[in-house]
């Protein structure tokens, strides 16, 4: 069985600005209604890459496909209006002369009949087709967004690529109309490709992340095989806070106040990092401070004292400074907690959400 063509594939992208490379080698392939989230920090390239698949900008090297059919490399480079791909932006880009109706239907050929149907049908579905005749300013910015929406779904494109698209909506709206779109692109089995720096929104959206750097992808995948399992300590850390300790490898082994990690394949003498986020810090609450400070050895709690507690509205944050060594780690615990500033506790982490990577 031959496995499906992508509904849009890049090969070995690169751009560089003034001799500085700002894309480098970046390949990703989308399926019809996937949603792959582009995510990185600002300045990592994440714009660019979108610019280059939408014919914006021109690629130094490297080939966009869709549906198989190569529309650009260094030679070939087909027009943006040509390429059957949609564009959405922070700033929703409404034309404020237009009312809605001739905003939707700006991209748009064909007899006036069927173009006033589809963006009947259009505005149906995003629930706002009794501002047909409304202009722009005349909408809130959850309805502009929405209207921009149906603007970019109009022309029926097979990928759409998406900068940031809801950053300008408060939290109130932002779920239901990210939620919104997404199920109308999928039914239109749409590619997406998203950009973003928010790893909540990536995780909340995605079927498929790819985590950029420096202008290359340095990590595919879903959502809990990204976060579960990342590729570096700068990955951990990108998605949530990090806690981390500092060891050195004899046997295999990584001596630490939690005990011993496993470390297989890391030569003898070699710093490591062991990392793991705050919600798998465990307060061993039997002790209760009492007893003498646990040795070194495996699987045994570790004495701390509490430096300051902050209650974060679903749970709370706990900041211990080590007796071992001085060293501060950062717990979350759900609901209230707010021990005192002082408090002697023991702590344990959870062995299985460790991770374990060259200093």
């Amino acid at each position: 069985m031959q496995p499906p063509v992508p509904r849009l594939e890049i090969r070995n992208l690169t751009r560089r600005f003034d001799g500085r490379d700002v894309v480098v080698d970046v390949s990703l392939s989308i399926l019809p209604g996937q949603v792959t989230c582009l995510l990185g920090p600002s300045g990592c390239g994440k714009s660019t890459t979108l610019r280059m698949i939408a014919g914006i900008e021109g690629q130094d090297s490297g080939e966009i496909y869709v549906d198989g059919s190569l529309i650009a490399d260094p030679v070939t480079r087909t027009p943006p209006e040509r390429r059957g791909i949609g564009l959405m932006f922070q700033d929703f880009a409404l034309f404020p002369h237009l009312s809605v109706a001739d905003n939707v239907a700006f991209g748009l050929r064909g007899p006036k009949s069927e173009r006033r149907a589809r963006v009947e049908e259009l505005l149906a579905q995003v629930d706002l087709l009794r501002f047909i005749d409304s202009f722009p300013h005349q909408l809130s910015g959850g309805e502009q967004q929405r209207v921009a929406l149906a603007r970019a779904l109009a022309p029926k494109p097979r990928v759409m690529l998406m900068d940031e698209p809801f950053s300008g909506l408060d939290n109130r709206l932002r779920d239901g109309i990210r939620d919104q779109t997404l199920d109308l692109l999928k039914a239109e089995e749409t590619a997406v490709l998203l950009v973003t720096h928010e790893p909540e929104e990536a995780m909340r959206m995605a079927d498929e992340i790819a985590l950029m750097r420096d202008g290359q992808i340095v990590q595919v995948g879903a959502p809990y095989n990204v976060y579960t399992r990342p590729i570096d300590r700068a990955a951990v850390s990108f998605f949530s806070d990090t806690n981390v300790l500092t060891a050195e490898v004899n046997g295999a082994l990584a001596r630490t106040p939690f005990g011993q990690f496993l470390a297989p394949g890391i030569p003898d003498g070699t710093k490591v990092d062991i990392v793991f986020r705050p919600q798998h810090v465990r307060i061993d609450f039997d002790r209760d401070g009492k007893g003498p400070l646990p040795t070194p050895t495996d699987g045994v709690p570790a004495r701390c004292v509490v430096q300051r507690a902050r209650f974060l509205g679903h749970e709370s944050l706990v900041e211990f400074c080590m007796d071992y060594d001085g060293s501060v780690l950062k717990a979350t615990v759900p609901n209230v907690f707010l021990p005192k500033p002082g408090k002697v506790m023991w702590l344990t982490i959870r062995r299985d959400r460790c991770f374990v990577f060259p200093g």
